[in-house]
């Protein structure tokens, strides 16, 4: 099994001596074009190459494989049975052969890869009568991207390596891990670059300076309490991720999406809310497009050219008794629960009444009448997925005020936090703690990949608290006959959690292919 990293060296072989036609491991439809001479010469050579960026085989992979798996199944807000892969992360029992787990390794460098080359094409190609600002723009997108990227590869691993260029991988392919605190600070300052000079608006599901300042106190607020004792976080780090996601709040224009089930609807897609959403074409093949639709519970009726889903992903019992009764928006739009009708699934054919136990809502969106695209299928889903919302960014805000004090009655803070409650329709709440910060983020953001990333950032700075969190949970799916909750059998034996279970094993194939991967990691600045 060849590592991502001889997998990338082969892609640069590749480019250096072809500029025909090529196909190669990234599947770049422009590739032959950003690789010759003659591209990078206009504004809008610099505006096609940056839009590759945004979907395709780089990232689709890592939507269909690691994006609920790792983030909701993990964290404990979801199971799937039947993938031994997912059972293992259910379970706290994941090893270097876990396919999910190499899934997003190989998903995250090949976007770094991605972005690498266009940013050193761009450098190196485009010529001086394209005006500064728009290389610089174009440079800060693939920027933005990159630092995502190597935010969640120090989220899931700590120390990874750190590559810019990836044509020196061709000569010294044997690299060092990059301690974790300095891949941190790469992603930052590939976010600050971004920041300062991405336009505060551009072409619906472009990346913006909000975005990208979105995402710094994202980073920032996570960074906040790495390396740091008796559960105190950096206050410098809080008070950057303060100042990033309230000139968000604050500054954008930007407002919450008026109804919470819209969000997950093609046709919202890029709505004002969605930060960053990656940018899928119906009608793509197999792991070209964005597959979250095989998730779905339900049967033809409500999939796309009449195929019925493969994986009913459900919500755990955790996860389900999180909500209220009076959170009933966000629980709809989140999960299917027996006998809820969605009106805008098989609408031609009068709606659609689930009758199973539980299933996936978010992300499930129809069939091609349903959303107008008659070239949708199962595996291309039309719905532009985000990546970041502004109701993220708006709780992300309220837990950086909250910042080491055990309460909060902010006035901004509480504001900001409660335009997430009242949307969901949930009284204001007059002071918020780290457990209703997270609970309400848990809610929120369920099935958008996000829970496992706050768990980690919690067990930097409370390891104790974190490893309580994952070890109170009933992770273990339910049966509702007659309406009464009834635990299913658990898939797999579920483990213990430990402070190691936080952080993934580095893949069994990159470490033979590259055993400097074992050696401590080593500083970058």
């Amino acid at each position: 099994m060849k590592s991502i990293f001889d997998k990338i060296i082969v892609f640069l072989l590749t480019v250096i001596v072809m500029t025909g036609c090529s196909k190669s491991f990234l599947d770049r439809p422009p590739l032959s074009q950003i690789s010759a001479d003659n591209f990078y010469q206009t504004p809008n050579d610099l505006r096609l190459a940056t839009a590759a960026l945004y979907a395709g085989t780089p990232w689709g992979d890592w939507n269909y494989t690691c994006y609920l798996p790792v983030g909701d199944v993990l964290s404990g807000n979801m199971a799937v049975g039947y993938w031994g892969d997912a059972v293992q992360l259910n379970t706290f029992t994941i090893t270097g052969l876990n396919g999910i787990m190499i899934s997003n390794w190989k998903g995250m460098y090949n976007v770094v890869a991605h972005c690498n080359v266009t940013i050193n094409a761009i450098t190196q190609k485009a010529p001086n009568t394209i005006p500064e600002k728009d290389r610089n723009a174009a440079i800060a997108e693939a920027r933005f991207i990159r630092g995502f990227a190597y935010y969640n590869l120090a989220v899931l691993w700590g120390a990874v390596p750190v590559i810019e260029d990836n044509s020196k991988l061709i000569i010294s392919p044997l690299i060092n891990r990059i301690k974790t605190e300095d891949v941190f600070k790469f992603a930052i300052n590939d976010l600050t670059f971004a920041a300062e000079n991405l336009p505060p608006a551009d072409a619906a599901g472009r990346v913006t300076t909000w975005s990208a300042q979105g995402m710094l106190s994202k980073v920032y607020l996570t960074a906040a309490g790495l390396n740091q004792n008796g559960g105190i976080r950096d206050q410098a780090y809080l008070d950057s991720a303060r100042k990033y996601a309230g000139n968000v709040c604050k500054n954008s224009g930007l407002a919450l999406q008026a109804n919470y089930a819209d969000l997950f609807k093609s046709q919202f897609n890029d709505n004002p809310e969605s930060l960053f959403a990656l940018q899928w074409a119906p009608g793509g093949g197999w792991l070209e497009g964005n597959m979250l639709q095989i998730y779905s519970p339900g049967g033809t009726e409500i999939s796309a050219n009449g195929s019925a889903g493969w994986f009913n992903i459900r919500p755990t019992i955790d996860m389900y008794e999180l909500y209220s009764t009076r959170d009933s928006i966000r629980r709809k739009a989140t999960f299917m629960i027996n006998g809820d009708y969605y009106p805008e699934l098989n609408a031609a054919g009068g709606g659609y009444k689930y009758t199973g136990d539980c299933g996936l809502k978010k992300h499930i969106i129809g069939t091609n009448k349903d959303n107008n695209s008659p070239t949708m299928n199962l595996t291309s889903s039309s719905e532009h997925n985000a990546l970041l919302r502004l109701a993220d960014v708006y709780l992300i805000y309220a837990e950086a005020i909250l910042g080491n004090n055990g309460a909060s009655t902010d006035g901004d803070a509480l504001l900001y936090f409660n335009k997430v409650r009242e949307r969901a329709g949930i009284a204001p709440t007059t002071k918020i703690d780290m457990d209703t910060v997270y609970k309400e983020r848990r809610i929120e953001l369920a099935a958008e990949g996000q829970y496992w990333i706050d768990l980690v950032r919690l067990s930097y700075y409370n390891p104790t608290k974190a490893i309580s969190k994952l070890n109170g949970e009933r992770r273990v799916t339910f049966t509702l006959p007659n309406g009464v909750l009834t635990p299913a059998a658990p898939y797999g034996v579920i483990t213990p959690a430990t402070i190691q279970s936080f952080t993934f094993p580095i893949p069994s194939a990159e470490v033979t292919a590259n055993p400097k991967l074992l050696e401590p990691p080593v500083s970058y600045y």
